[in-house]
């Protein structure tokens, strides 16, 4: 999976890490598309790297420990989404 580095542009800026509930955020709303582009990208193996660069716009080559940890941090919260917060997503929705 190649993806085109996100744009910079201030709307699509990241959190070094996101913001942590047990409830979804307006931040986990917000970025939810980059959540999924995560979620692709873990599913076909690419790499913390391209990851860090394609999706959240860290140069791993400049900031590797940033572009690692950043990496990490999401995939957590995407995680924490696949297996508790898709509930609250899909009651909201409905409701």
């Amino acid at each position: 999976m190649c993806i085109e580095r996100c744009s910079s542009d201030a709307s699509n800026r990241i959190a070094d890490s996101p913001p942590w509930s047990e409830t979804l955020t307006g931040y986990d709303r917000a970025h939810f598309t980059r959540y999924m582009q995560l979620l692709s990208a873990a599913a076909e193996n690419v790499s913390e790297a391209e990851m860090a660069y394609s999706i959240l716009g860290i140069d791993p080559l400049k900031e590797p420990n940033r572009a690692r940890l950043v990496v990490r941090g999401y995939l957590k919260r995407v995680n924490w989404l696949l297996e508790t917060g898709y509930k609250e997503l899909f009651f909201n929705t409905l409701a």
